[in-house]
C-alpha cells in the first residue's frame, strides 16, 4: 500500500530518497498535476544544486494576469471568484521571470495558447509531439515519477484512487511498465473536487508509490469559465453540423467552436426546421449535406471531453453505445459545473463515460478491427489558426519558429480520417482575425509553417462555408478556399494564385461566394440569436447575468482601441446614452459607478456607449 503523507515537504523528500537526485517526472496535461508536489520538489531542487530535476507536461494551467485597467476591472473578481484558492505552479512563475535555476528543466510539448510566445527557454524546450508520442518521448527521458492529481474512494474498505480527467499518458506509461520497458514511480495527490471516473483509471492504492492527502493540500480545481458564442463561431458550428451523419462517430476538438457545433446538432435534433431555416439564410447557395435527426444517434471518441459532450448525451444526439460507452475520451478540462455535473451524476450515467489512454482515442492501433467497427462515419472536428489557397494548414505555431500551442492530437485524427472509411477530417478556422484597418485574412496564399501539410487536406469549415478539397487538383482546391475567404481578401488571394500559374486566368469567383461579410452572417443568424436558438452560453455560464451584459461590450471597446477616432465617437455616445438600473450595477461592477477621476469618467463614458451598442448588434 501506498505512503501517505499530510506535508509536500516530506512526500518530497521521501519521493528524493527513493528515487534518487536525478529526477525526471512527468507531470499530466492540464488539470492531473499534483500542484503542492511538484512545487515542493522544485523547492528542494531550486535550494540543492546536487539534485537535478527535469520536469516533462503539457498545457500549463496559470490563473488569466490582466494587463490594462479595464481588463483589471473586469476579470479581477472573476479570478478571486474561480481561481482565487488555485495554487500556482512555481516552475511556470520561475520561466515568466526567466529565474529558472541551471539545474532544474522544464519541457512541454503543448503550450496553452499563446501563453509563451516570446519565452526563449520555453520556446526553445518544446517539444514538437503528437500527443500519441508524447509517452514515448518520456519513456527515452528515463521518466522515473509520475506524479497526479487524483480523485479518492473507499469501497468495501478499500481505498482506491481514479486517475479522473487524466488518464491519456499515464494509462500508456502504465502499460509499458508492466511490460518491463520502465520503471518508474506514481505519487499522487488527492482532490476533493476532483470526480471519480469508472473505468481503466480506477485504481488500487497499491499502484501508488505514495500519497499526498491532506485537507491543507486541497484546493478548488482549476475551472475556465466558458466564453461566449460568437456569430463566427457560430457559423462554423452550424457549417459543420451539416456534414455530421447520423449513426456515426464523432470528436471534437479543444475551443469555442466545440460548444458552437454542439448546440447545432442539439437545433438540428430537436427543432430540425428551424436548423434547415438557419441553414438556408446563412448559406443559401450550399445546402448541408446532412440535416436529419439524429434517428441511430452518435458515438463520441475524443481525446479531449468538455462540457458539451454532456449536453450532446442529455439531448440525445451522443446515444449509439460502444462496449457500454456512449464516450471514450482522454482527458477532461471545464468550468465549475461541469466538474460538479460529473461528481453528482449517477452510478449508471456515468459509466458511459469512459476515461481511457489517449493511445486508443487518438489512433486505431491496438484492436483495430473492433476500432474500424466501432468509429463508423467519423467526423473529427479541430480548430486552425491558418489555412493557404492549397489547403495546408496551421494550427500550432508561426512561420518564424515560435510555437503558440502544439501539434497535440490533431495529426492523429487527420490521419484516421484518411484510415477509416467514410471518415473525413473537417479542420476549422475564422477566416479573418483582428479588426478595422488591422483585420487580416487567415487564408493565406502561402505560409512559412504546416501543421498538416496540403497532401492531407480534407475539409475546411469557415463561417462562409464549406471547402470540400479530398482528392481535388490544386485548382479545384484554390477555388474551392477562395468561395470560402472573407470578401474582402478574395480578389488579392485570387490574383496570387493566377499569378503563380495556379489558376486559369479567366477563373471568377461564383456570385453567390462575392458576399462573405460579417455582417451577412450576423444577419443570417439573429433571428435564431433572437428566438434564444444560438444563445450566448449554451451550456451555461460562471459569469454572472451583469458580467455577461458586460462582455460584448468590453469586445465592442476593445476593437475601438484600434482607432483614436473610434475612441473619440464612444466617448461622446456614452455622455448622451440613457441611464438605467441595469446600467447602473453595470457601472458598479465595473468600479465606475462613483468616478473619482478624468480617467475614471472616460472609462464611463466608453463603458456605457459600449453597453447601447451591444445591446442593438
Amino acid at each position: 500500500m501506498p505512503r501517505i503523507f499530510s506535508d509536500p515537504d516530506a512526500i518530497a523528500d521521501d519521493i528524493i530518497r527513493d528515487v534518487g537526485p536525478k529526477l525526471v517526472v512527468g507531470l499530466p496535461l492540464g488539470l492531473g498535476k499534483a500542484n503542492h508536489i511538484i512545487n515542493a520538489l522544485y523547492r528542494r531542487a531550486a535550494s540543492d544544486p546536487s539534485i537535478h530535476l527535469t520536469i516533462f507536461t503539457a498545457l500549463t494551467l496559470e490563473k488569466p494576469v490582466p494587463k490594462a485597467d479595464l481588463e483589471r476591472r473586469f476579470i479581477g473578481p472573476v479570478i478571486d471568484r474561480l481561481f482565487g484558492d488555485y495554487p500556482d505552479l512555481d516552475y511556470a512563475k520561475a520561466l515568466h521571470a526567466k529565474a529558472l535555476p541551471p539545474n532544474i528543466e522544464v519541457v512541454e510539448f503543448f503550450f496553452l495558447a499563446g501563453k509563451w510566445l516570446g519565452n526563449g527557454y520555453a520556446q526553445q524546450q518544446y517539444i514538437s509531439a503528437n500527443y500519441t508520442h508524447a509517452s514515448s518521448y518520456l519513456l527515452t527521458r528515463g521518466v522515473n515519477v509520475i506524479a497526479q492529481l487524483v480523485a479518492k474512494r473507499v469501497v468495501n474498505g478499500e481505498t482506491r484512487y481514479s486517475l479522473s480527467g487524466n488518464t491519456d499518458t499515464t494509462l500508456d506509461l502504465m502499460r509499458a511498465r508492466a511490460d518491463g520497458r520502465i520503471a518508474f514511480k506514481i505519487v499522487a495527490q488527492v482532490n476533493s473536487e476532483l470526480p471519480f471516473m469508472p473505468g481503466q483509471g480506477d485504481l488500487p492504492g497499491d499502484e501508488f508509490h505514495a500519497v499526498l492527502d491532506s485537507p491543507e493540500t486541497d484546493f478548488p480545481l482549476f475551472a475556465p469559465p466558458s466564453e461566449p458564442v460568437s456569430d463566427t463561431k457560430y457559423a462554423i458550428g452550424l457549417h459543420s453540423a451539416g456534414l455530421v451523419r447520423d449513426g456515426g462517430t464523432l470528436q471534437i476538438g479543444i475551443g469555442q467552436v466545440g460548444d458552437a457545433l454542439a448546440q447545432s446538432l442539439i437545433v438540428r435534433h430537436h427543432d430540425n426546421a428551424a436548423y434547415r431555416e438557419i441553414m438556408s439564410r446563412l448559406a443559401p447557395a450550399q445546402a448541408p449535406r446532412e440535416t436529419e435527426p439524429f434517428a441511430d444517434g452518435l458515438y463520441g471518441v475524443s481525446e479531449m471531453f468538455f462540457e458539451a459532450f454532456i449536453a450532446l448525451i442529455d439531448a440525445g444526439v451522443l446515444k449509439r453505445e460502444v462496449d457500454g460507452a456512449l464516450l471514450h475520451a482522454a482527458f477532461f478540462l471545464g468550468p465549475k459545473s461541469f466538474y460538479r455535473v460529473l461528481r453528482e451524476m449517477a452510478p449508471e450515467q456515468i459509466k458511459r463515460i469512459q476515461m481511457v489512454p489517449v493511445s486508443f482515442t487518438n489512433q486505431i492501433y491496438g484492436n483495430e478491427e473492433a476500432k474500424r467497427k466501432a468509429r463508423v462515419d467519423a467526423r473529427f472536428v479541430n480548430n486552425a489558426m491558418m489555412a493557404t489557397l492549397m489547403g495546408a494548414v496551421v494550427s500550432d505555431g508561426l512561420e518564424n519558429g515560435q510555437v503558440v500551442s502544439g501539434v497535440g492530437g490533431q495529426y492523429n485524427f487527420v490521419a484516421q480520417a484518411f484510415a477509416l472509411d467514410g471518415a473525413r477530417s473537417i479542420l476549422t478556422l475564422e477566416s479573418t482575425r483582428g479588426s478595422g484597418k488591422s483585420v487580416a485574412s487567415n487564408i493565406r496564399w502561402s505560409y512559412g509553417h504546416t501543421t498538416i501539410p496540403r497532401h492531407l487536406r480534407d475539409v475546411i469549415v469557415t463561417e462562409y462555408g464549406v471547402a470540400d478539397l479530398r482528392g481535388k487538383s490544386d485548382a479545384e482546391v484554390i477555388a474551392a478556399m477562395l468561395n470560402v475567404a472573407d470578401s474582402r481578401f478574395q480578389i488579392d488571394l485570387m490574383h496570387q494564385a493566377k499569378d503563380a500559374g495556379k489558376l486559369p486566368k479567366n477563373h471568377e469567383i461564383p456570385a453567390a461566394h462575392r458576399d462573405n461579410f460579417p455582417e451577412r452572417v450576423t444577419a443570417a443568424l439573429k433571428p435564431s440569436r433572437d428566438a434564444g436558438l444560438l444563445p450566448a452560453f449554451p451550456f451555461g455560464s460562471d459569469f454572472t447575468d451583469v458580467e455577461q451584459r458586460l462582455i460584448p461590450a468590453l469586445q465592442i471597446l476593445k476593437e475601438a482601441t484600434a482607432s483614436p477616432l473610434a475612441l473619440l465617437k464612444l466617448a461622446w455616445e456614452g455622455r448622451r446614452a440613457n441611464h438605467s438600473a441595469e446600467l447602473a450595477a453595470c457601472l458598479a461592477r465595473m468600479q465606475l459607478d462613483r468616478p473619482a477621476s478624468w480617467t475614471d469618467r472616460l472609462y464611463r463614458a466608453l463603458l456605457i456607449a459600449a453597453l447601447a451598442r451591444s445591446k442593438k448588434i
